[in-house]
C-alpha cells in the first residue's frame, strides 16, 4: 500500500513491486475483462487515496467505461473531451494537479481532486486509457507517470484485447 507521504525511493520500490505483481497476475492467461478487472483492483489496493481507478476502452469512435474500482462513473467519453478524451486523442499521458482548475475536466465524482490518464496502445492501435483520480490535490508526479505507463504497457503486452462475440 502506498501513500503520498512516501519518499521517492519507497515510491519507486512500491511501483516496481506492483509491476512485478501485475506480470505474475497476468502470466497464466490473457483474457481482456479479467485482466483489466484484476489490474484495476491491484492499483486500487496500491493507491489508497484513489476515488477511481480503472479503464475506458476505445470502440473505434469513443471511450466506453471498462472495469474499475470506485464510485459510479461516466459511461461514454467523446474523443478529445475531458482528460481521458484528450489523452486518448493525443496518445499522451496527462497529469492534472487540480481538476477544479482544468478547463476540459469532466466531473464524475466530486471527491476527485487530481487525475492521471495514461493512453493504452497495442500494436500501434489505441485500445483505451488507464484513468486514476485521487482525493488529494497534486497527488501524481513524474514517478507515477513513468510506472503507470509501464503498468499500461505490461497490460497491453499480456492481454489480447479481444471481446466476446455474441451469436
Amino acid at each position: 500500500m502506498r501513500s503520498n507521504k512516501m519518499n521517492k525511493e519507497e515510491k519507486i520500490e512500491g511501483y516496481e513491486l506492483l509491476n512485478l505483481q501485475l506480470k505474475a497476475l497476468l502470466s497464466e492467461q490473457n483474457y481482456t475483462l479479467s485482466n483489466l478487472a484484476n489490474a484495476s483492483s491491484l492499483l486500487w489496493s496500491f493507491l489508497p487515496e484513489q476515488v477511481y481507478t480503472g479503464f475506458y476502452l476505445y470502440n473505434g469512435e469513443k471511450l466506453i467505461l471498462g472495469p474499475f474500482q470506485g464510485s459510479v462513473s461516466c459511461v461514454e467519453i467523446i474523443m478529445g473531451k475531458g482528460v481521458c478524451g484528450e489523452s486518448a486523442q493525443n496518445r499522451q499521458t496527462i497529469i492534472v494537479e487540480n481538476v477544479k482548475k482544468h478547463k476540459n475536466y469532466i466531473s464524475c465524482d466530486g471527491r476527485a481532486m487530481s487525475e492521471i490518464v495514461v493512453p493504452m496502445v497495442k500494436d500501434g492501435k489505441l485500445v483505451g486509457v488507464l484513468d486514476l483520480d485521487s482525493s488529494e490535490i497534486g497527488f501524481y508526479d513524474e514517478i507515477d507517470q513513468k510506472y503507470l505507463e509501464e503498468f499500461a504497457n505490461i497490460l497491453c503486452e499480456m492481454t489480447d484485447f479481444k471481446f466476446f462475440e455474441v451469436g
